[in-house]
């Protein structure tokens, strides 16, 4: 039994919150119509997509990387260990739901130029995979609209810093926010602003 596994990240580039990655499988008899990149996906659209891959996959699964971890690690190998936390949750839902055979393969595709450590039969990274791959897209739709959330929840316990406008990246009202009031609880530390909107990384 072969499996397609799609995984990708949302949250590389913001100045606070964690890194998010999904990991999906979508069923045979998925209709891929209703994805793509999820950055090319209208509010509506994307919560549609976001249903129907919940709905409609053999497996997915949702890991984190805290940004305590980015700033321990660094970004890319936080997006990584985000990407294996979620094909560890994929592959535990896969197993407890849905297969009862014993020995299945998994060939995995990972949007981008690196590969996370995981378990797969195969695995490539390919850049832009979220715009080509229909189990990318579907990652790429889980892990935006779960961080999405997340950091919305974050603006209820900090609404100082608007994170549920800007979702933690370096918008005008953020970089004002943090000049006012310093760094939040959940700020990456390790990044840096040299100028409006741009960052350096120590």
């Amino acid at each position: 039994m072969v499996f397609s596994c799609g995984l990708d990240e949302a949250g590389r580039g913001p100045l606070a919150g964690p890194v998010c990655a999904a990991a999906v499988i979508l069923s045979p008899d998925f209709d891929v119509s209703v994805l793509n990149d999820s950055k090319k996906l209208s509010p509506k659209k994307l919560a549609i997509a976001m249903e129907a891959v919940y709905r409609g996959s053999l497996s997915w699964g949702i890991g984190w990387a805290s940004a305590a971890e980015i700033d321990e690690i660094n970004i890319l190998q936080a997006s990584l260990l985000a990407m294996s936390r979620a094909w560890d949750r994929m592959l535990e839902r896969l197993r407890g739901a849905h297969v009862t055979r014993d020995v299945f393969f998994i060939d995995a595709v990972v949007d981008g130029l690196h590969k996370p450590v995981i378990g797969a039969r195969s695995i490539r990274a390919e850049p832009k995979a979220d715009g080509t791959y229909a189990e990318v897209m579907a990652a790429s739709i889980l892990a935006k609209t779960a961080r999405d959330r997340m950091m919305t929840r974050y603006s209820w316990l900090y609404p100082e810093y608007g994170y549920d406008s800007h979702m933690g990246y370096p918008t005008k009202a953020h970089i004002e926010a943090l000049k006012q009031n310093g760094p939040s609880p959940i700020q990456r530390n390790s990044f840096r602003l040299k100028g409006e909107g741009q960052l350096s990384l120590f």
